[in-house]
């Protein structure tokens, strides 16, 4: 049965209604705390499910009516499977595809407010209501000569309230992701600077046109035109592509065959991006790529772009080599420019995080130590959840004074998360390449 979406008529715009919805929320999530603990006096064996159902249905409720950097931060938790309960996991993968859209007569102020002109007088036709909704922005199809594009408006308020949304949702962040201020205030300004980025269109389509003109000649990618004199700060109009979501795709049963060429398109598109052009879409979340019928892969989404400096970009890739043969003072060298390891901690402290990173990169480049890797293997990813675990639950990490791992880490090691359950959800086998300096 197809359920009826809402449309949102209004957004709350200014930091104090952000703040009270936040408030409220808090609210809420507070009192299903004491509803819990008093189950629990009741029945002391009741787990924490129901819990972190309530939590999460609240949380993400909130957060899809604020829309914005709030809804992307949760849909960001999602993608890392291992550091959040499954409710939340299931709950905030919803954020990748189905926030409430908003109204048309807010779509119509928007093309006002930048155009000067109404939807339909710039295109032939328009749909009333979006096609898609997620977290920044929402999708229409439009049509107009014998072209179909689809345009992607910003939700109002979005830009401007990044910060102070990001200060708001920090309880929440580090209530559910178990890490310490220090931390959290460290990746936090990374997290601010992209979504800052994000809502930039117009950097959007520069980029958008910009790396997908680079990687045109691999095989199996398809790009959208984006059409500039249709485009501004909040609003994209681009190529409509036809297909379905990488999840409705895989409905329709396709064969090992296309699910291993969908899978090597997208490890290639990788690829090229981190090793030759340094910079790279650093969003792989489902929501962002559609399969269309000639089995092709289309990239829709150039909003989050990491960029990589050289000495990081060596330095992370160098300690996932298979023979790790650096000598022990270079090895230090990197785990210093890397930020895992500092003057201030001790001697066991050194060598107890050298010894995790090591564990943690050698594992992560597992597919990288051979010709091709079966990402259908669910025992990998067990192993990686399994390490993310006892890491997060290890006395020295939650007694460490301070953030480990340089900021740059944070989108790529989400990049590479993102990628490698992509490749598993496709259950794809693909032949891994590498650059020659990684062989």
């Amino acid at each position: 049965m197809e359920r009826s979406v809402k449309e949102q008529q209004s957004i709350p715009v200014s930091k104090v209604q952000r703040a009270a919805k936040f408030i409220s929320t808090g609210a809420k999530v507070g009192g299903n705390y004491v509803k819990h603990y008093a189950k629990k006096v009741v029945n002391p064996s009741l787990s924490k499910e129901e819990l972190h159902n309530n939590n999460a249905e609240d949380i993400y409720n909130s957060l899809s009516q604020l829309k914005g950097s709030a809804l992307k931060v949760a849909q960001m938790m999602s993608m890392d499977k291992n550091i959040l309960p499954r409710a939340y996991q299931d709950k905030f993968t919803m954020a990748q595809y189905s926030a409430p859209p908003l109204s048309y007569p807010l779509v119509v102020k928007t093309f006002q407010k930048y155009f000067g002109k109404t939807p339909d007088q710039i295109y032939d036709t328009f749909t009333k209501s979006a096609v898609n909704a997620a977290s920044i922005g929402q999708v229409h199809q439009a049509t107009k000569g014998e072209k179909t594009f689809a345009v992607k408006i910003q939700y109002p308020g979005v830009a401007d309230s990044v910060s102070s949304d990001l200060k708001l949702v920090r309880p929440f962040a580090l209530r559910l992701l178990n890490m310490n201020e220090k931390e959290l205030d460290h990746y936090m300004e990374e997290v601010e600077g992209k979504l800052i980025e994000e809502t930039d269109y117009v950097l959007e389509v520069e980029r958008s046109l910009e790396i997908s003109a680079a990687c045109s000649h691999i095989e199996g990618l398809t790009f959208p035109g984006y059409y500039e004199e249709m485009s501004s700060e909040r609003i994209i109009t681009m190529d409509w592509i036809d297909g379905k979501h990488i999840k409705e795709w895989l409905d329709t049963n396709p064969s090992q065959e296309a699910k291993n060429k969908i899978g090597q398109s997208l490890w290639d598109f990788y690829h090229h991006q981190v090793h030759n052009l340094q910079q790279v879409h650093a969003d792989p979340h489902p929501g962002n790529f559609i399969i269309t019928k000639e089995n092709k892969l289309g990239i829709i989404d150039f909003g989050c772009v990491k960029i990589l400096p050289e000495d990081f970009y060596h330095g992370y890739f160098s300690l996932i080599k298979r023979d790790l043969l650096i000598n022990e003072e270079e090895l230090n060298q990197i785990f210093y420019n890397l930020e895992f390891i500092s003057d201030r901690d001790t001697e066991v402290e050194k060598v107890y995080f050298k010894g995790v990173f090591k564990e943690m990169i050698s594992l992560l480049g597992k597919p990288f130590h051979v010709d091709s890797f079966d990402f259908a293997d669910d025992s990998y990813f067990e192993q990686i959840f399994q390490l993310g675990d006892r890491i997060s639950n290890d006395k020295m990490f939650k007694k460490s004074r301070q953030a480990r791992g340089s900021r740059h880490g944070l989108y790529i090691n989400r990049t590479y998360f993102g990628l490698y359950n992509l490749l598993n959800q496709l259950q794809a086998n693909i032949k891994t390449t590498k650059p020659e300096w990684l062989e």
